[in-house]
């Protein structure tokens, strides 16, 4: 179902962009260059072990948004350190404008989605291949980047799944219980697209940071495996858990 613009600018520049309800907002705060939709990081915990750190930034303007992320291990047993980062734009229609991936520790490496006419274009070095590889996918611009290590990239799925399945009703947002949507992703590490599927669950009390609260809790989908998250009322992603990896992602 295609999502009306009014609702894809609700639930992506809204209601997720710390904003008053429509008619509310500050004329000054409508023409701000950037505005931040959220940001934080995330723990990452494999086998209740806090394995790494994901820092992150979205921001929006008229022209489309800016995901950033910093992704960097922890507590490894032999002392290595992976230190990555990366950088999706994206249109205002949500389309990709361009990926950069970038790997410093332990070895450096560099990653470039780039639209191509209609279609995807990675190009990427490592430290033991220097010169520059390419990889075209027949792909569209509407492609979903589902990076490695990248949970925020989790988030704005889930963010175009909400524009394009639920519905605002006098300030609310009500979305059809167990409605499964199917997204195209690719995953720039793995040099793979998969489809994926989206579907709401309902609303799930769970113990998060000391205390029992209700999330609304989304499933995500692939031929590969489950992933299982809780956003909160502003619909920020606060948890991720990857059954099959034994791999909790919590807000910190």
């Amino acid at each position: 179902m295609k999502p009306s613009q009014a609702l894809v600018a609700f639930l992506i520049l809204a209601l997720l962009g710390s904003v008053a309800a429509p008619g509310q907002k500050d004329q000054k705060e409508k023409e701000a260059a950037d505005q931040v939709v959220d940001s934080g990081s995330f723990g990452i915990f494999m086998s209740g072990h806090r394995v790494g750190t994901e820092t992150f930034s979205i921001t929006q303007d008229h022209n489309g948004s800016l995901i950033k992320s910093e992704f960097k291990t922890e507590n490894d047993p032999k002392g290595v350190v992976s230190e990555l980062s990366s950088e999706l734009h994206l249109s205002a229609a949500g389309d990709v404008r361009r990926y950069d991936w970038r790997q410093d520790s332990p070895e450096r490496a560099t990653s470039a989605i780039l639209p191509n006419d209609q279609l995807l274009m990675q190009k990427w070095t490592t430290a033991t291949q220097p010169k520059e590889q390419e990889q075209p996918y027949l792909l569209p611009l509407s492609t979903n980047i589902l990076d490695d290590y990248f949970f925020v990239h989790r988030e704005v799925l889930v963010w175009k799944f909400l524009a394009a399945s639920c519905k605002q009703e006098k300030g609310v947002v009500q979305c059809p219980v167990k409605q499964r949507a199917q997204f195209v992703t690719l995953d720039p590490s793995q040099h793979a697209s998969s489809p994926i599927f989206a579907q709401y669950l309902g609303r799930e009390k769970i113990s998060f940071k000391g205390s029992e609260r209700e999330f609304n809790k989304i499933e995500l989908k692939s031929d590969s495996e489950t992933w299982l998250l809780w956003l909160d009322d502003q619909f920020k992603l606060v948890r991720i858990w990857i059954e099959s990896a034994q791999t909790e992602v919590l807000r910190d």
